[in-house]
């Protein structure tokens, strides 16, 4: 029935007094968004594993909602999403759309597309002329065959197709490349700056599309002049915007930057009151409110004022309005007005031409710029993303009626269609290829027993933040042994990869990183803490350092540092444990969260090499940084076991001795006489228990031959580090109490211990032990787990060795079997109907 608008209340009195909250506007306004809310984010979780754009998701999510499926039961499309609802909620979801455009012109730097030379501004442009010269026989095939459609006048009607054909979704694109891992390689950077280009000429079109169309059915009816005085007061808007807008706001951001302690909260009310007035003035003009909001963001210089905006809205923006206006466009969009096989293969028809003008004309183009094919044609799908700003056109269009329902139907499955193909599409042709890797030292033991005493030590080194920074150093600065010595440091700041858009922005600033690639230093390329701290270290002449900043989804961090240690041909990766503690023992505890665990857990498993992970409890910080002038600064512990990883330790223990800065001490501990043949039977644990106890190696190795390569190892150390280090044995009663007596003393800086992935019986007789982090075996997380009144730093270190790859889960000790054999050629882990000997 009839319906009227004025006789709508706010809210409602409440059930107990008769009232049905969903015939109020706020109280259906809020069902309304949680519901869109739900099914969207339902949606992006089934949708994440296709690794699609979240818009993807609340577009389908809306036509769920909408007409095409649920709305068929027309008892609930009249209660939960009524007629009279619609301008209520598209008017809610317009403030998101007005703040998203504004965080739009902050992402864009129109610099950038300055800067993006001849290549980048001619693929855009074949990118955008040849789609939108398709788009003029598209609107003349729709206009004879859709009823409606020729209603429309025919100049309107093509630039809306044209632009509709034609667009690249610049924030859809950014985020497939940085998910792809492809946002700064060569391809990742022309598509872009390329994309920038477009944006910026869509958004030309889109004001033209506008101006031109006036009222959609009344257009043909207005005079030419009033298109005219559209554009041309459109045109005098950004003007005004970038020359007298532009330096306020650039006197706003200096205000407002790091070297004034407080920033006025006025500015940033004056800030986002601007972008309503911006858009107010656009649409008092004649053109959408967007374009003004839009504008209005390209006037704000980026740096830290803009981060502060971004900051500010984002969230609220991105994850609770914006999805709304997606949302409504799929309510808007009922797939049945589609039908029948001339309609069917109208969409067909948009979709084939859309798809092959965008590809066709970038590949074209690119191979006249001596790209190779594949790229170029990688290029192509990639700029044929569409998504969000054609959502945008598109529901402009059907405003301003230049777009009837079935028109509109069929460009929003063609925008989606073109979206969903691209990720898959992209990992089908462009596969990262790897070429086969070059001779490298995988583990410290090959390097030192190289024929070339000089062969360069190459470590790379991952931080989350500044407070990994020293530690780092100290540890880097104590492996140094000799001049002669060569040792090269690749540092890799890890940073998270999350949905937010701010993100993307972090990906662009950072220098390189799609796989992330290394720049030499050079004055003024870092500016963040990290950074600098390590450009003042390479400064010293000390060791070559590289740094990069690696951002990428947490769930795939470990891909990025093992493709670099593979790449850089590195002898050992340092990861920073999840926690690091302050002050004496654990008064003080800092935990960067349980999932960058998982990422260390993940590193360790696939690492092309050896691999440390350092708990910091104040290493670097409480003594001074070693230096080849200064007396002992660091002392260190070497606690042996004997087994691989231990060896390992103690290699690394050597190179420590030979500083002159650091004073090493071997620790090693021995069973009781009369106890060394003695083996120990461990049982499997049930599957999916990894976490909750330790993981030895399945790999079967002879007892005998371990126990000479620790007595080597163990002489080695000794002749090379004479009058360097010190040695003692411990005869081993307690292997719990003792350890954790050596990480109470003090005595220590750091203590280093091997994973024990290969134990000796000592080792292995702690597995009974309820661990509190499995991964770092059973002596490091004596060391590591809280309460312990531990107060030195511990280095965990894991030996390079494929045959250990493959670890079970342990969880009980038996008594051992007494039989001939099992002393002499008794096996790390062996199972025998599950159990583990």
């Amino acid at each position: 029935m009839p319906f009227n608008i004025t006789s709508i209340k706010t809210s409602s009195n409440g059930v107990w007094q008769g009232d049905n909250p969903l015939d109020f506007a706020f109280p259906l306004l809020i069902i309304q968004t949680t519901l869109i809310l739900v099914v969207s984010r339902f949606l992006a979780f089934l949708l994440k594993p296709l690794r699609q754009p979240k818009v993807i998701a609340e577009i389908v999510g809306g036509i769920l909602l909408g007409p095409s499926t649920l709305g068929r039961n027309k008892q609930y499309l009249h209660r939960i999403f009524p007629s009279w609802s619609t301008p209520i909620l598209e008017s809610v979801a317009s403030i998101g759309l007005l703040f998203f455009l504004f965080l739009v012109g902050l992402e864009l730097d129109l610099s950038s597309i300055r800067r993006s030379g001849r290549r980048a501004s001619g693929i855009a442009a074949a990118g955008i002329s040849l789609p939108f010269i398709c788009g003029i026989g598209v609107a003349y095939v729709l206009r004879k065959t859709v009823d409606g459609a020729d209603k429309v006048g025919y100049g309107q009607f093509l630039v809306f197709m044209g632009v509709a054909l034609s667009i690249t979704a610049f924030p859809v694109l950014a985020r497939i490349l940085a998910e792809l891992k492809l946002l700064t390689t060569q391809v990742g950077e022309t598509a872009m700056a390329a994309a920038a280009f477009n944006d910026v000429a869509a958004w030309i079109l889109l004001a033209l599309a506008v101006a031109l169309a006036g009222d959609g059915d009344s257009g043909n009816h207005k005079s030419p002049l009033i298109s005219v005085w559209v554009l041309l007061s459109g045109a005098a808007f950004v003007a005004f915007m970038l020359i007298a807008i532009g330096p306020a706001m650039k006197w706003v951001a200096r205000r407002c930057s790091p070297q004034h302690d407080v920033v006025d909260e006025a500015y940033i009310c004056l800030t986002l009151a601007g972008v309503l007035v911006a858009g107010f003035i656009t649409d008092l003009i004649g053109i959408h409110s967007i374009f003004g909001a839009f504008v209005f963001g390209l006037t704000i210089p980026k740096g830290e004022f803009a981060d502060r905006l971004i900051e500010r809205i984002e969230d609220f923006v991105t994850g609770l309005l914006l999805p709304l206006y997606f949302a409504s466009s799929g309510l808007k969009t009922d797939v049945a007005k589609i039908n029948g096989a001339r309609a069917w293969g109208l969409l067909g028809l948009v979709i084939s031409t859309a798809c092959a003008g965008k590809i066709l004309g970038t590949f074209v183009v690119a191979m006249m710029f001596l790209i190779p094919p594949r790229e170029s044609l990688t290029l192509g799908v990639l700029m044929n993303t569409k998504g969000l700003v054609e959502l945008i056109v598109l529901n402009i269009g059907r405003e301003k009626k230049v777009l009837n329902d079935e028109t509109f139907a069929i460009l929003v499955l063609m925008a989606l269609f073109t979206t969903f193909i691209t990720t898959p599409t992209i990992m089908a042709i462009n596969k990262p290829t790897r070429g086969v890797s070059t001779r490298t030292h995988r583990k410290l033991r090959d390097l030192t027993s190289s024929p070339d005493s000089n062969d360069e030590l190459r470590v790379l080194a991952c931080v989350h933040g500044p407070a990994n920074v020293p530690s780092l150093i100290t540890l880097i600065e104590s492996t140094r042994r000799t001049k002669k010595s060569l040792l090269k440091l690749f540092v890799m700041h890890l940073v998270e990869l999350t949905e937010r858009s701010s993100s993307i922005i972090m990906v662009q600033r950072a220098r390189r990183n799609g796989f992330p690639f290394f720049n030499r230093i050079r004055r003024g390329d870092w500016h963040d803490r990290v950074a600098v701290s390590f450009q003042s270290y390479n400064q010293l002449g000390r060791v070559s350092v590289r740094p990069t900043t690696a951002i990428s989804a947490l769930s795939t961090m470990h891909q990025d540092i093992c493709h670099v240690a593979e790449d850089k041909r590195v002898t050992m990766i340092i990861l920073p444990f999840h926690k690091q503690w302050r002050g004496e023992g654990d008064e003080t505890e800092e935990n960067v969260g349980h999932d960058w665990r998982g990422v260390n857990q993940r590193v360790l498993k696939n690492a092309p090499c050896s691999v440390a992970l350092l708990v910091d409890r104040g290493f670097g910080t409480e003594a001074q940084t070693p230096s080849p002038t200064t007396s002992v600064a660091q002392r260190v512990c070497i606690i042996f076991f004997g087994g691989p990883d231990d060896r390992e330790a103690l290699e690394l223990g050597g190179r420590m001795a030979e500083h002159p800065a650091v004073k090493v001490t071997v620790i090693r501990f021995v069973e009781k006489e009369g106890k060394e043949s003695n083996s120990v039977m461990l049982r499997l644990a049930s599957s999916g228990a990894s976490e909750q106890n330790y993981s030895f190696s399945t790999a079967k190795m002879n007892r005998e031959t371990e126990r000479e390569l620790d007595e080597t190892a163990i002489a080695e150390f000794r002749g090379r580090c004479d009058g360097m280090a010190e040695c003692s044995e411990k005869v081993a009663s307690d292997v719990v109490e003792e350890v954790l007596a050596i990480g109470r003393s003090g005595e220590y800086h750091l203590i280093v211990v091997g994973k024990g992935r290969f134990p000796s019986t000592m080792v292995a007789g702690l597995a009974e032990r309820q661990p509190e982090n499995a991964e770092l075996g059973p002596v490091g997380d004596i060391l590591t787990a809280s309460g312990h009144g531990v107060v030195s730093s511990v280095l965990i270190i894991q030996q390079h060795d494929v045959a250990h790859v493959e670890e079970a889960p342990v969880s009980k000790v038996l008594p051992a079997r007494n039989t001939a054999d099992e002393s002499s050629t008794s096996t790390s882990v062996r199972d025998i109907s599950n159990d583990f000997v």
